[in-house]
């Protein structure tokens, strides 16, 4: 097996380097969140806290090689789509149920949509580089 490319060069730096950032900001953001006022909304800090593990273990997927943090990476990957597609929904439907926001809150509006963005970018990086047999 040969693998295509790798995210240590080009493009696949840049998206670690993007995950590593909302991994930082997301993790940060819900632990002042918790501390300071975890009563005000605790499902949303929640998950915030929830999306910061997520970029965490999207980040240390996308920034090794081997099989182990591929799958660490497809199974992060894979998660936060599902999260930002599902609290996105929600928080449009239903915008009483989350009274403050979260990282995920509107699809990533806050942070530029590049929360609903990274997932399919990080999706297709995982495909593009997939192990591939010659």
């Amino acid at each position: 097996m040969d693998v295509v490319s790798s995210t240590r060069t080009g493009a696949g730096r840049v998206l670690v380097a993007v995950y590593g950032v909302f991994a930082l900001a997301a993790t940060a953001r819900s632990v002042v969140q918790l501390v300071t006022k975890a009563d005000e909304a605790p499902l949303a800090y929640a998950l915030s806290a929830v999306a910061g593990l997520v970029y965490i273990a999207a980040t240390l997927g996308l920034a090794e090689v081997g099989p182990a943090p591929r799958r660490l990476a497809w199974a992060a990957v894979g998660f936060e789509l599902v999260g930002v597609l599902t609290v996105g929904t929600l928080t449009v439907l239903d915008p009483e149920l989350f009274p403050d926001q979260t990282v995920w809150s509107s699809y990533g509006a806050g942070y530029g949509w590049l929360p609903l963005v990274l997932p399919f970018a990080g999706l297709w990086w995982l495909w593009h580089t997939r192990p591939v047999t010659r």
